[in-house]
């Protein structure tokens, strides 16, 4: 069970959380971004309040490389840290997964290359923004040699989490938009998934209910919207952990690249349509569970959002994306398409309940571009 913990004015939470760790150096992996945090001054003075050295590693960047990691782990040995902490977006939480996963392993050999053997290395997570939820997930993806990679196992899930609602209020507008889309569309990809659970669906029930209502109060930075927002985003990320992504996610990424749109942003986009098409086509379920027990998922997705039918519900989806503004990118040229379909990763499709053929998949693009 991971442990939440609600940040106060002074952190008193997060001193008492360091003194009964027992650590006595912590490696604190952030970027530069976390100067603007009043959590910045927290951490300055954390050795003259408890003793406990603070050690930090910011050598990474967005989308992070292995050779980030490798580094990470080098710092973490040379330093005798016994504790990370990550505080940042997606960038920070995989990059401290992966030191807390190697900080035990062969450094002659790559990492990637061996089995990853669990350890007692405390991991807490400090997530900067309502989105990703990664925070909750086994996952984390790094770079090698161009290449994506994905880790995954579930020791590198952080024990404990700190939601400080301050951290929030430094976001661009745009940027808590699409990661509260972001949190909204795992949320909702996890409920149709072909690998959902009733565990998983409690949690994705959870996270609609705590976005559709916080939403304004979070856009506009109220505290209590801020925190609500960064608990859905983990719920979601619980969903998300037990089911995957679907193909919201499959084909949101070559959106985000091509037109330059945030990730939260790209995946609203495909959600919009997506629902819709699932509404009209749920007799070429490819859930093993059967037509009808999508048809009962699409009825639960519907009572989340607080519609009587599923055809309510993707027209409330597609309202508070328009509310927003994050509207589709202009084409930019007569091979987006053609771009876009052959970058979808199949292996996520299988997730998605309902079959997608290479004309199925143009056709959402063509109506997410108005192509």
């Amino acid at each position: 069970m991971q442990n939440i913990l609600i940040a106060s004015e002074n952190y008193t939470e997060l001193d008492d959380y360091f003194v009964r760790s027992g650590a006595k150096t912590v490696l604190l992996v952030c970027g530069g971004s976390i100067k603007l945090l009043r959590l910045n001054g927290y951490f300055n003075t954390l050795e003259e309040r408890t003793g406990i050295r603070v050690v930090r590693f910011c050598d990474f960047q967005p989308n992070p490389l292995y050779e980030s990691a490798v580094k990470g782990v080098k710092v973490f040995r040379r330093n005798n840290c016994d504790l990370v902490a990550a505080v940042g977006g997606g960038s920070a939480m995989d990059i401290a997964k992966c030191i807390k996963l190697y900080s035990n392993m062969d450094d002659s050999e790559n990492y990637l290359k061996q089995k990853i053997i669990p350890n007692g290395v405390p991991l807490l997570a400090v997530p900067t923004t309502a989105g990703t939820g990664s925070e909750a997930t086994r996952y984390a993806v790094i770079y090698f040699n161009g290449e994506k990679q994905s880790v995954s196992d579930n020791s590198c899930i952080p024990s404990t989490v700190l939601f400080d609602p301050t951290t929030l209020t430094t976001l661009p507008v745009y940027q808590k938009k699409a990661t509260m889309m972001d949190a909204f569309c795992h949320a909702i990809e996890s409920f149709w998934s072909v690998n959902s659970t009733d565990e998983s669906k409690a949690y994705s029930k959870e996270a609609i209910g705590l976005i559709i209502a916080n939403k304004e109060k979070y856009i506009a930075n109220d505290d209590e919207g801020n925190t609500n927002m960064l608990k859905a985003a983990n719920i979601a990320g619980k969903a998300i952990n037990i089911t995957q992504t679907t193909a919201g996610h499959a084909m949101c990424y070559k959106l985000t690249s091509l037109y330059g749109i945030a990730h939260g942003h790209a995946a609203a986009l495909c959600i919009v349509k997506l629902l819709p098409y699932m509404i009209k086509n749920a007799d070429k379920c490819i859930d093993s569970r059967g037509s009808d027990h999508l048809k009962t998922v699409l009825d639960e997705i519907a009572e989340a959002m607080g519609g009587k039918t599923p055809q309510q519900a993707a027209k409330k989806l597609e309202a508070i994306v328009s509310e927003l503004g994050l509207q589709a990118p202009a084409v930019k040229s007569s091979d987006d398409i053609s771009l876009l379909k052959n970058s979808v990763n199949p292996i996520r499709l299988k997730n998605y309940p309902v079959a997608l053929e290479a004309d199925a998949i143009e056709g959402i693009y063509r109506e997410i571009l108005n192509a």
